[in-house]
């Protein structure tokens, strides 16, 4: 997976923010997966700070098979943070984007 810029992770937070406000999202790794496989994701991001990195080793191989644009960012607890939860988390995925859906546009081009 491509290194992302600041701005760009700045977006992917930022994103994320919109869609829990005004659109749904889903929390963790297991979540995150059932969303891909039924075609649900929209935009996935994952923490880079998993330990062990195995638990989200296979979402990124998942994200280009099912072709959801896929990001990286550097915390599981700014992650946590942006997804309005008290505790970090490994990955999120947004399903309906509410008023997010021009900046998943944007991400998508770059992301893909």
């Amino acid at each position: 997976m491509a290194e992302l810029s600041k701005e760009l992770i700045d977006k992917v937070y930022e994103a994320v923010e919109v869609a829990k406000a005004t659109g749904k999202l889903r929390k963790g790794a297991n979540e995150v997966t059932k969303a891909i496989e039924r075609g649900q994701a929209k935009l996935v991001v994952i923490a880079k700070d998993v330990t062990p990195p195995e638990i989200v080793m296979h979402l990124p191989l998942l994200c280009k098979e099912k072709e959801v644009p896929c990001a990286e960012v550097p915390s599981r607890e700014e992650l946590g943070a942006s997804a309005g939860i008290d505790i970090p988390t490994t990955a999120i995925a947004i399903v309906q984007e509410g008023e997010a859906k021009d900046l998943l546009k944007e991400l998508k081009a770059k992301l893909i």
